[in-house]
């Protein structure tokens, strides 16, 4: 008879207690905004005394961040999804959909928009999610195409500006018909040919001619 192992077994008390912190903060940001969420409702959802939370977070800001941060490698958009500068085929068609599933899930739905109603009043909550999120992203794409140029196949040139444009390919249509509040069942059965279709088009205008 075989057993399944918890994950959060082979976590320490105190790693479990951040995590569940951040699991709250997530929830409470995306419901009900940014502003509206306090350290203390973040400590009573999370189980957790308002001091654990500040051990863990010196400021709301900083759970804010690590909250955006905690989505992305919740949707493996860490360094791991492109390592391999050898096969940019495979892994840009991961990349790109595991992109394409974070920028339309809910969770981040709300929080950029959030971001944006609040973007005159507190601009600072703009370049937060800028710096954990999208930039962070970016970042990562970018340097994983220079890598890729070294192997000799394709040329990139500006990888920040050919990661930028790969990205806002892949929010296509139904990222637009989301931020704008609009009907978009239609768009989800063709969304991973879109995407697929993104990565061909944007690695082959890149592609070196082959050499006889």
């Amino acid at each position: 008879m075989s057993s399944v192992t918890n994950p959060s077994a082979t976590l320490s008390r105190s790693e479990q207690k951040r995590s569940q912190v951040l699991d709250a903060a997530i929830d409470l940001f995306c419901c009900q905004g940014f502003f509206n969420t306090s350290m203390d409702e973040v400590a009573r959802q999370a189980g957790v005394s308002k001091q654990t939370v500040y051990a863990h977070f010196g400021s709301k800001d900083e759970l804010f961040v690590a909250a955006i941060e905690s989505k992305c490698v919740a949707h493996q958009l860490t360094g791991d999804i492109l390592t391999d500068a050898a096969e940019p085929e495979s892994a840009l068609m991961r990349f790109a959909t595991q992109f394409s599933e974070l920028i339309i899930s809910p969770g981040a739905m709300a929080v950029f928009k959030t971001c944006v109603a609040q973007a005159d009043s507190h601009p600072e909550l703009s370049r937060l999610f800028y710096d954990a999120g999208p930039n962070h992203v970016l970042q990562l794409l970018a340097d994983y195409l220079a890598r890729v140029e070294t192997h000799g196949r394709y040329h990139f040139g500006n990888t920040r500006h050919c990661a930028v444009r790969l990205c806002l390919m892949t929010f296509g249509e139904l990222r637009l018909r989301l931020e704008l509040g609009l009907e978009h069942q239609e768009l989800l059965g063709s969304r991973e040919q879109y995407v697929r279709e993104c990565v061909q088009m944007f690695l082959k205008a890149y592609k070196l001619p082959e050499t006889h």
